[in-house]
């Protein structure tokens, strides 16, 4: 678990990075679970968004990949969401205490 302090430092981490990721009609499968767990372990913060025309809203979709990939979720504002998962092989963000 991660502390507001924490929270809010990978939120402005998040700030400078695209959206990789785009949830839409097709919403979530296992196929979109493995490349997010493999965009997390590659990059440790990731951010999404999800289509209009998607099924999800963006705090659904964000829990539910989140519980998946078991990544804290960082901040959802609008249809774009972050998560975090730290890295096994490639640590590079050093949370502050």
């Amino acid at each position: 678990m991660i502390t507001g302090k924490q929270r809010s430092y990978l939120r402005s981490l998040a700030n400078s990075i695209p959206a990789i990721f785009q949830v839409g009609k097709n919403g979530i499968d296992e196929n979109v679970v493995r490349q997010f767990e493999e965009a997390l372990e590659a990059r440790e913060l990731v951010k999404a968004s999800v289509l209009k025309n998607s099924f999800y809203t963006a705090r659904e979709a964000c829990e539910e990949i989140a519980q998946a990939v078991n990544a804290e979720i960082v901040s959802v504002m609008g249809n774009k969401f972050v998560l975090y998962k730290e890295s096994i092989n490639n640590k590079v963000i050093e949370l502050p205490h």
